[in-house]
């Protein structure tokens, strides 16, 4: 019996078999590599629900320097980090008259931007910003509780540097990422 033709009938079949599955391995490589590539992604922010008004006996006030007119604080039950990278927080901002500002916002450590929700009224409801567009943080002073909460608290370079309860933690015990790094 010649077994010739059915070694060259095994051998292609052999042969088609590696070549289906080195084609299949490429195809799941190329859709992997598409999947982890995030360069043609945008970022997309995630609906926004606004919290209760904050619980003005545990506020943490954080320092902004040496020249603020104002105190700031932020209320800790309210510090959120969402699943797109935003943390999100009720601030409260007190004049040396006593006079309240009380804001729902947002900070984004990726692009070092902050964003204003809502203020909150004397009643106990918010009120929308009519400003709600993502903007530049600076190290100006308009901007330096924002820039403060960023380098102190909220971002490890442009990441969030950990979960809520991290960041909460480490504002209670006025530890700053700065310091909290260095040691």
């Amino acid at each position: 019996m010649n077994t010739t033709p059915l070694r060259h009938q095994s051998a292609t079949i052999a042969t088609a078999i590696v070549l289906l599955l080195a084609q299949a391995g490429a195809h799941a490589q190329a859709s992997f590599d598409e999947e982890f590539d995030d360069t043609g992604k945008t970022w997309q922010e995630i609906a926004v629900h606004l919290p209760s008004m904050p619980d003005m006996a545990k506020l943490i006030p954080f320092d902004v320097s040496a020249t603020a007119t104002q105190t700031f604080s932020v209320a800790p039950e309210t510090l959120t980090v969402g699943a797109d990278g935003v943390i999100r927080y009720v601030m409260v901002a007190r004049s040396s008259s006593d006079a309240l500002n009380i804001s729902y916002q947002g900070l984004r450590c990726a692009s070092l931007e902050k964003k204003l929700y809502a203020f909150g009224r004397p009643d106990g409801t918010w009120s929308r910003s009519r400003n709600d567009a993502w903007e530049p943080i600076g190290g100006n002073l308009a901007n330096r509780r924002h820039a403060a909460l960023a380098q102190d608290y909220f971002c490890d370079g442009s990441t969030v540097a950990g979960k809520a309860s991290d960041i909460v933690r480490r504002m209670k015990s006025g530890q700053s990422i700065i310091k909290h790094f260095s040691q």
